[in-house]
This record gives structure tokens, sequence and C-alpha cells, in this order.
């Protein structure tokens, strides 16, 4: 995973366009963003760090590399909203 601050981007428009960039560059990786933190993750397919930075910056936003937010993976049997037993 392959992480990036985008202090820039400030709307849905933005994270439109760069989500649009980055698969210009990698069109099968996957990207997620969190507009509030303003943070970018992607897993890339082809592309490597350096092609999705420029290809952000080709958008017209200032990437930042940052080290990715860990992402627990772990099962719960909880409720759809979260609350219950693990």
């Amino acid at each position: 995973m392959i992480a990036f601050e985008v202090n820039d981007m400030t709307c849905g428009h933005c994270v439109s366009t760069i989500t649009k960039a980055l698969k210009a560059v990698d069109h099968a990786a996957k990207v997620q963003i969190d507009l509030a933190t303003h943070r970018v993750l992607v897993e890339p397919n082809s592309a490597d760090a350096d092609e999705l930075a420029e290809a952000i910056k080709d958008a017209g936003y200032s990437p930042t590399p940052v080290a990715p937010t860990n992402v627990t993976t772990e099962k719960t049997t909880s409720s759809c909203c979260g609350c219950g037993s693990r």
C-alpha cells in the first residue's frame, strides 16, 4: 500500500480528479481516498510510488508520501453497525 497526504484536496471533485489520474497510470490499482484526513491510499498493480505521485501532481495537486495507516483486517462477529461481541 502506498499512501499520500494531499492537503490541497478539498472536495468531491478533487477526489474524482485524483482517482481518475491514478487509474490512468494504473487502471487496476485499488484507490481509497479519505477526504477528511486528506489521505490517498493506493494498492498499485503496475505503477510505483513515483509514477503515482507524478500522476497526482499532473492533476494539479501536491502529494506528500506518508506511511500508510494501519488497517485492521481482524474478523468480527459484530452486527452491521459494529456493536456486539467479537
